[in-house]
Protein backbone atom coordinates (compact mmCIF):
# COMPACT_ATOMS: atom_id res chain seq x y z
CA UNK A 1 0.00 0.00 0.00
CA UNK A 2 1.59 3.11 -1.26
CA UNK A 3 2.29 5.87 1.70
CA UNK A 4 2.16 9.18 0.08
CA UNK A 5 0.96 10.72 -3.11
CA UNK A 6 3.72 10.55 -5.13
CA UNK A 7 4.70 6.90 -4.96
CA UNK A 8 0.99 6.23 -5.97
CA UNK A 9 1.30 8.57 -8.66
CA UNK A 10 4.04 6.37 -10.46
CA UNK A 11 2.61 3.16 -9.51
CA UNK A 12 -0.10 4.47 -11.69
CA UNK A 13 2.09 6.25 -14.28
CA UNK A 14 2.82 2.19 -15.37
CA UNK A 15 -0.76 0.67 -15.11
CA UNK A 16 -1.55 -1.95 -17.28
CA UNK A 17 -4.81 -2.98 -15.22
CA UNK A 18 -7.24 -2.91 -18.32
CA UNK A 19 -7.28 -2.19 -21.67
CA UNK A 20 -7.49 1.36 -21.93
CA UNK A 21 -3.77 1.78 -21.40
CA UNK A 22 -3.05 0.43 -24.74
CA UNK A 23 -5.05 3.64 -26.33
CA UNK A 24 -4.27 6.32 -23.31
CA UNK A 25 -1.68 9.52 -24.13
CA UNK A 26 -1.39 10.18 -20.62
CA UNK A 27 -2.36 8.87 -17.29
CA UNK A 28 -5.06 11.11 -15.64
CA UNK A 29 -3.91 10.90 -11.98
CA UNK A 30 -5.46 13.81 -10.20
CA UNK A 31 -4.68 17.47 -9.39
CA UNK A 32 -5.14 19.65 -6.57
CA UNK A 33 -4.48 20.07 -3.09
CA UNK A 34 -3.56 16.64 -1.39
CA UNK A 35 -4.53 17.80 2.42
CA UNK A 36 -7.91 19.54 0.81
CA UNK A 37 -10.96 18.13 2.74
CA UNK A 38 -13.29 18.31 0.00
CA UNK A 39 -12.58 15.83 -3.06
CA UNK A 40 -14.24 15.87 -6.41
CA UNK A 41 -14.48 12.76 -8.46
CA UNK A 42 -15.61 12.68 -11.90
CA UNK A 43 -16.14 8.98 -13.97
CA UNK A 44 -12.92 9.48 -16.61
CA UNK A 45 -10.68 11.61 -18.85
CA UNK A 46 -11.81 13.29 -21.83
CA UNK A 47 -10.15 13.64 -25.02
CA UNK A 48 -8.26 16.88 -23.57
CA UNK A 49 -7.62 15.51 -20.36
CA UNK A 50 -6.04 12.85 -21.89
CA UNK A 51 -3.70 15.39 -24.22
CA UNK A 52 -2.72 16.90 -21.25
CA UNK A 53 -2.59 14.65 -18.55
CA UNK A 54 -4.86 16.93 -16.11
CA UNK A 55 -8.48 16.29 -14.50
CA UNK A 56 -11.21 18.38 -16.18
CA UNK A 57 -8.81 20.84 -18.62
CA UNK A 58 -11.66 21.21 -21.55
CA UNK A 59 -14.80 23.04 -21.42
CA UNK A 60 -16.59 20.61 -18.94
CA UNK A 61 -13.02 22.12 -16.58
CA UNK A 62 -13.43 25.57 -17.55
CA UNK A 63 -17.04 25.29 -16.07
CA UNK A 64 -16.10 23.83 -13.47
CA UNK A 65 -13.65 26.08 -12.24
CA UNK A 66 -15.94 28.44 -12.67
CA UNK A 67 -18.02 26.93 -10.54
CA UNK A 68 -15.48 26.28 -7.59
CA UNK A 69 -14.74 30.12 -8.32
CA UNK A 70 -18.18 31.14 -7.31
CA UNK A 71 -17.73 29.52 -4.08
CA UNK A 72 -14.28 30.69 -3.05
CA UNK A 73 -12.78 27.11 -4.45
CA UNK A 74 -10.02 26.41 -6.68
CA UNK A 75 -7.87 22.89 -7.90
CA UNK A 76 -4.93 25.04 -6.81
CA UNK A 77 -5.58 25.75 -3.52
CA UNK A 78 -8.26 24.04 -1.86
CA UNK A 79 -9.82 21.08 -3.54
CA UNK A 80 -8.72 17.77 -4.93
CA UNK A 81 -10.32 16.76 -8.35
CA UNK A 82 -9.37 13.45 -9.64
CA UNK A 83 -11.77 10.17 -11.48
CA UNK A 84 -12.72 6.95 -11.48
CA UNK A 85 -10.54 5.49 -13.88
CA UNK A 86 -7.29 7.13 -15.17
CA UNK A 87 -7.17 6.75 -18.52
CA UNK A 88 -9.77 7.74 -21.67
CA UNK A 89 -12.50 5.45 -22.32
CA UNK A 90 -12.60 5.76 -25.78
CA UNK A 91 -14.72 8.05 -27.87
CA UNK A 92 -15.45 9.23 -24.34
CA UNK A 93 -17.86 6.58 -23.49
CA UNK A 94 -18.63 5.24 -19.60
CA UNK A 95 -16.24 3.28 -18.42
CA UNK A 96 -17.29 -0.57 -18.29
CA UNK A 97 -17.53 -2.25 -14.81
CA UNK A 98 -14.24 -4.01 -15.56
CA UNK A 99 -11.86 -0.97 -16.05
CA UNK A 100 -13.69 0.61 -12.86
CA UNK A 101 -12.75 -2.39 -10.98
CA UNK A 102 -9.37 -2.53 -12.11
CA UNK A 103 -9.17 1.11 -11.45
CA UNK A 104 -10.94 1.77 -8.34
CA UNK A 105 -8.10 0.82 -5.76
CA UNK A 106 -6.20 3.86 -6.86
CA UNK A 107 -8.89 6.06 -6.22
CA UNK A 108 -9.72 4.18 -3.02
CA UNK A 109 -5.81 4.81 -2.14
CA UNK A 110 -6.41 8.69 -3.17
CA UNK A 111 -8.91 8.84 -0.90
CA UNK A 112 -7.09 7.21 2.08
CA UNK A 113 -4.25 9.62 1.50
CA UNK A 114 -6.23 12.76 1.38
CA UNK A 115 -9.14 11.97 3.78
CA UNK A 116 -11.19 13.99 2.89
CA UNK A 117 -14.32 14.92 5.07
CA UNK A 118 -17.13 15.62 1.42
CA UNK A 119 -16.62 14.05 -1.66
CA UNK A 120 -18.34 15.33 -4.54
CA UNK A 121 -19.29 12.96 -7.57
CA UNK A 122 -19.35 14.79 -10.62
CA UNK A 123 -22.57 12.87 -12.39
CA UNK A 124 -24.27 9.78 -12.55
CA UNK A 125 -21.75 7.00 -13.27
CA UNK A 126 -19.14 7.82 -10.15
CA UNK A 127 -22.59 9.05 -8.17
CA UNK A 128 -23.90 5.17 -8.94
CA UNK A 129 -20.33 3.73 -8.24
CA UNK A 130 -19.58 5.59 -5.22
CA UNK A 131 -23.27 6.72 -3.50
CA UNK A 132 -25.83 4.20 -4.56
CA UNK A 133 -26.51 1.87 -7.92
CA UNK A 134 -29.64 3.83 -8.26
CA UNK A 135 -28.62 7.23 -7.67
CA UNK A 136 -30.37 9.20 -10.34
CA UNK A 137 -28.42 12.86 -10.54
CA UNK A 138 -31.48 14.64 -11.72
CA UNK A 139 -33.24 13.73 -8.48
CA UNK A 140 -30.69 13.17 -6.15
CA UNK A 141 -28.52 16.17 -6.78
CA UNK A 142 -27.35 18.44 -3.92
CA UNK A 143 -28.04 16.15 -1.19
CA UNK A 144 -24.99 15.28 1.07
CA UNK A 145 -25.23 12.03 3.52
CA UNK A 146 -22.46 11.01 6.05
CA UNK A 147 -21.64 7.24 4.25
CA UNK A 148 -18.33 5.82 6.21
CA UNK A 149 -17.88 8.79 8.39
CA UNK A 150 -17.58 11.27 4.60
CA UNK A 151 -20.37 13.27 3.46
CA UNK A 152 -21.05 12.30 0.02
CA UNK A 153 -23.14 13.99 -2.64
CA UNK A 154 -23.05 14.56 -6.33
CA UNK A 155 -23.56 17.18 -8.59
CA UNK A 156 -25.02 16.82 -12.47
CA UNK A 157 -21.64 16.86 -14.47
CA UNK A 158 -19.74 19.62 -15.92
CA UNK A 159 -20.04 18.33 -19.75
CA UNK A 160 -23.92 17.08 -18.98
CA UNK A 161 -24.54 21.34 -18.13
CA UNK A 162 -22.92 21.81 -21.12
CA UNK A 163 -25.06 19.92 -23.45
CA UNK A 164 -27.89 21.26 -21.12
CA UNK A 165 -27.53 24.20 -19.54
CA UNK A 166 -30.92 24.63 -18.38
CA UNK A 167 -29.55 22.15 -15.44
CA UNK A 168 -26.80 25.67 -14.39
CA UNK A 169 -28.90 26.80 -12.27
CA UNK A 170 -29.94 23.55 -9.69
CA UNK A 171 -25.99 22.84 -10.60
CA UNK A 172 -25.32 25.78 -8.18
CA UNK A 173 -27.74 25.55 -5.67
CA UNK A 174 -25.91 22.27 -5.28
CA UNK A 175 -22.92 23.97 -4.70
CA UNK A 176 -23.98 26.75 -2.61
CA UNK A 177 -25.35 23.58 -0.56
CA UNK A 178 -22.01 22.19 -0.79
CA UNK A 179 -20.30 25.92 0.91
CA UNK A 180 -22.54 25.88 3.82
CA UNK A 181 -21.18 22.30 4.04
CA UNK A 182 -17.98 23.10 4.28
CA UNK A 183 -18.45 25.93 6.69
CA UNK A 184 -20.34 23.38 8.91
CA UNK A 185 -17.62 20.64 8.76
CA UNK A 186 -14.24 21.91 7.72
CA UNK A 187 -11.63 23.65 9.34
CA UNK A 188 -9.26 24.79 6.48
CA UNK A 189 -10.99 24.71 3.33
CA UNK A 190 -11.98 28.25 3.58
Amino acid sequence: MEKDMEQLRQKVLTCQNCPLWETRQNVVFGAGNPNAEVLFIGEGPGEQEDKQGEPFVGRSGILLDKMLAAIDLSRDKNVYIANMVKCRPPKNRDPKPEEVAACIDYLRCQTRLISPKIIVCLGRVAAQYLISPTFKVTQQHGQFHQKNGIYMGATFHPSALLRNPANKPAAMEDFFTLRELIREVCQHTY
